[in-house]
């Protein structure tokens, strides 16, 4: 996934629009990061208006996404304008390809009006899902997780969610190390799952104290995740109940602390395999894992691989990535 092909016309959001250029554009080969090639994808290459009095300037046609990884399309400023058929065959083709096709927040509405979310689970901003599910009726709309994978179209929530998606598609594509870079010189976090609920329904000086005190067990348990966490030792840790420890934290991440703790355990584990020579037993020791066995199994559902062909893959990659500028 290293040619980026981000598909641009007149209205799009100057947000989405930057937050690609921003994971997708700068060279950090010096951080370990691949180099990517990014594209502006448009009809023509003639100037395109976008709101806030810019001005965009495409450098490839839409053809060049026959030759993109990954098709990533940025929200219009009104979702439900029309967008040019042309720009929806070109979406159409890149996904029979078989190539990733993302849309960021109303980036959905593009997505529908190409007739690729027929069937399938879709997210959009909240505020905005009722409107994707009225003019869409065969798309599975939700208006809960940051971000959803339906058959190789992502969609994602608003605004900063559409970070969360790019760098996940970073992570997924050229391991965890790399997106943890990304995200380091975004200056941002390098991980929220999916599943992370997009808002709290009832914001309120009880509710934020409980948020404030959540925060503060999931920052000590990333530090501890080597050790046996259970839901009872994260819940004394809040000065909670377990079983209500595990109703707020579902609220606020959108997630169960076992699913929160797996994910974040096969993270570290992917790390460790990418950047050490530990054996098998001791990443799945250092990740927190109860049994090697229950680590090749966890590793193998959540990523495809098992640890030992996603080290080898990863070396690989590594190996054939250009050197690191001194």
């Amino acid at each position: 996934m290293h040619r980026v092909a981000v598909v641009v016309q007149p209205g799009i959001r100057s947000f989405d629009l930057a937050v690609i250029t921003e994971v997708w554009g700068p060279d950090r080969s010096h951080l370990g990061v691949p180099r990517f090639e990014l594209r502006r994808c448009a009809e023509d290459t003639g100037p395109i208006a976008l709101p806030g009095g810019l001005t965009l300037a495409p450098d490839r046609r839409l053809d060049w996404l026959a030759e993109a990884d990954l098709v990533v399309v940025p929200a219009l400023d009104e979702p439900a304008a029309p967008t040019p058929e042309p720009v929806l065959a070109a979406l159409r083709d890149a996904h029979a390809r078989g190539v990733p096709v993302a849309a960021l927040c109303a980036g959905a509405f593009i997505l529908a009006e190409a007739g690729l979310l027929a069937g399938r689970r879709a997210v959009t901003h909240w505020w905005l899902a009722p409107q994707l599910a009225a003019r869409h009726p065969s798309v599975l709309v939700e208006d809960a997780p940051l971000y959803v994978e339906d058959g190789g179209l992502w969609t994602s929530a608003g605004v900063a969610s559409g970070i969360d998606l790019c760098l996940h598609l970073v992570r997924e594509a050229h391991g965890a190390e790399a997106a943890a870079a990304v995200a380091r010189s975004m200056v941002t976090g390098p991980f929220r799952t999916g599943g992370h609920a997009q808002y709290l329904d009832r914001p309120t000086p009880a509710a934020d104290r409980t948020a404030e005190a959540l925060a503060a067990v999931r920052e000590r348990a990333l530090r501890h995740l080597h050790e046996p966490l259970s839901v009872a030792t994260l819940a004394g840790w809040a000065g909670m109940s377990p079983r209500s420890f595990a109703r707020h934290f579902v609220a606020a991440t959108g997630t169960t602390p076992h699913r929160w703790l797996l994910g974040h355990r096969l993270d570290e584990a992917r790390k460790l395999l990418e950047r050490t020579d530990h054996p098998v037993p001791e990443v799945a020791r250092r990740a927190g894992f109860a049994s090697e066995v229950t680590f090749r199994q966890h590793f193998s559902s959540y990523v495809g691989l098992s640890p030992r062909a996603y080290r080898g893959a990863a070396s690989a990659t590594a190996a054939a990535a250009p050197p690191k500028s001194r």
